[in-house]
């Protein structure tokens, strides 16, 4: 039976609602009169990302309710970061670049991003200050992946509650944090984690921003997004996820108004980068094809799995009190999952730009709505809940052994190296087939200095480049029947092979005037050992 004083009261802070309060954590959320936020928005009616029924049940303000979808998601994604974060002593050749780019004084990282990779130029930046501080080999190198992902993981707990309660934020944020791919690049010396960790903490800053109309919200989505931006430049295509976000939910203009000026400052931010980095395009992306069928039937095979989840979020809270949660999961995660994907592999058609780690962050649009998906199945029906769970972690256990060894990435530089160490004599002749394979030796320069690098023109630092300049065919003919021993490091059989006259006077010469001694298998790599005939 409701006191005297019970209605007045409500009553009162809808007003207060209405009137425009806006005490961000010390709201009248923060201070339980109301369930969530959803069912303050619900009342306030102010064009954010609200929900429009009251909250249900286990939401609260309380501090247990803030804490754990930010603490729970954190702690699980840093022990699954530094669980096997050495991998076997491995490291694959995209961590070898940034490992050795990272190496490189101040100025010559400069001059490198003036000729490539200028879109990772933050990136090596940042790792050059690391490897400063401590330069501890691949634990060292991995470590701000590790620290990217829990800031993630947080954001998305984050989000998660402030628009469907404590249990969803949580779920989704150990969801994202558990997912296979996640786990991967958490533990990968590249830019990726720290992309979606600053993607992911800007769609919370948006999400504020549409909930509570103040400018620090659309200063640090700006701000935080743009970040994001110099870190990989396609994080930029979260501004047509979140736009998406605002035409789904009938924006009001004030919001749309305050949004636009905010993508345009990121977009102007941006703009050097992208300038720069399209210079470079055909240099740095030359190695991509258009995607494939497969890549195609990923894509459709996750839109379908997050609209699918959504929908069952719609029509399960169509028949309870969790409609408006379910909506405002869907407007935010839908158009996140999808878009950003989406619209690479179309511009990929005519420009091939799409690799899935370019838009790892889409993955938090998925775990927003299987972390509320889960949190339904625990409410309503517990043993369908335990049976889901125990069957994720069937599925999950041997991918995260998997993603820890050597055979997730393409090949192993330190395997090759290694290799190469036990094989060649000093002096010997090295050849990479194709060039870019010099990148197997660079970072282990005690290898590499041991032997005569054949057609070496300038090396990376001298000529400013990843794996330096090459001679003209003439020289490295000549380099070649001058020496009696030569390492050739190829990649692995039934590989395409360049087509460019240094590549081809390589294997022609190799072929007509050595024989072959020995051939190692690497992971990724073939080690072939080749001599003056009778002199194996």
């Amino acid at each position: 039976m409701r006191g005297p004083t019970e209605r007045p009261r409500r009553a009162t802070e809808a007003a207060d609602g209405h009137n425009g309060h806006n005490g961000d954590d010390e709201d009248l959320v923060s201070r339980g009169n109301f369930e969530s936020v959803a069912e303050r928005d619900a009342l306030r009616g102010d064009g954010g990302l609200r929900s429009d029924a009251p909250a249900g049940p286990g939401r609260g303000g309380s501090r247990t309710g803030r804490v754990l979808p930010v603490a729970v998601p954190a702690a699980t994604a840093l022990a699954l970061g530094l669980w096997g974060i050495g991998r076997h002593d491995s490291m694959w050749r995209d961590e070898s670049v940034t490992y050795q780019v990272a190496h490189r004084s101040l100025g010559d990282i400069w001059g490198l991003l003036h000729h490539i990779d200028a879109v990772h130029g933050l990136y090596y930046l940042l790792m050059h200050a690391v490897f400063g501080v401590w330069d501890g080999g691949p634990t060292a190198l991995r470590l701000p992946s590790v620290a990217a992902t829990v800031l993630a993981a947080t954001a998305v707990g984050a989000i998660g509650a402030r628009l469907a309660g404590p249990r969803t934020g949580t779920l989704a944020g150990l969801i994202l944090a558990l997912l296979p791919i996640t786990q991967m690049y958490a533990q990968e010396g590249r830019s990726y984690a720290l992309v979606t960790a600053g993607v992911t903490w800007a769609t919370y800053f948006f999400v504020r921003a549409t909930d509570t109309p103040r400018p620090r919200w659309w200063t640090a989505y700006a701000l935080t997004l743009g970040l994001a931006c110099w870190l990989h430049e396609f994080a930029a295509l979260a501004l047509v996820a979140h736009g998406l976000t605002l035409w789904w939910s009938k924006a009001p203009r004030p919001v749309w108004r305050s949004w636009g000026i905010a993508a345009a400052c990121v977009t102007v931010g941006v703009a050097p980068l992208a300038v720069v980095s399209a210079g470079q395009a055909q240099a740095q992306l030359g190695w991509l094809g258009r995607p494939s069928l497969s890549m195609w039937l990923q894509f459709l095979a996750v839109a379908v799995v997050g609209a699918l989840l959504c929908r069952l979020l719609v029509r399960a809270g169509s028949a309870g009190a969790g409609a408006g949660e379910a909506g405002a999961l869907t407007r935010l995660a839908l158009p996140l999952l999808v878009a950003p994907t989406g619209l690479l592999m179309l511009i990929s058609l005519v420009k091939p730009w799409y690799v899935d780690r370019y838009v790892l962050y889409t993955m938090a649009g998925l775990a927003l709505p299987a972390g509320a998906a889960l949190s339904r199945l625990i409410t309503s029906r517990r043993l369908w809940a335990g049976l889901s769970i125990a069957a994720a972690v069937a599925v999950l256990l041997p991918w995260s052994l998997l993603v820890r060894s050597p055979e997730s990435r393409k090949d192993d530089v330190v395997a090759i190296a290694h290799a190469v160490q036990r094989t060649a004599h000093p002096g010997d002749g090295v050849l990479f087939m194709p060039s870019r394979r010099r990148e197997w030796l660079l970072s282990y320069p005690r290898v590499y200095d041991r032997l005569d690098d054949l057609a070496l023109a300038e090396s990376p630092t001298a000529s400013r480049t990843l794996q330096g300049t090459e001679l003209p065919t003439a020289d490295i003919r000549r380099h070649i029947l001058a020496a009696d021993r030569v390492i050739a490091l190829l990649d692995p059989q039934g590989q395409p092979l360049d087509p460019f006259p240094q590549e081809e006077v390589k294997r022609q010469l190799l072929k007509q005037h050595f024989e072959e001694c020995d051939r190692i298998q690497e992971r990724g790599a073939q080690i072939v050992v080749y001599a003056k005939p009778g002199a194996c």
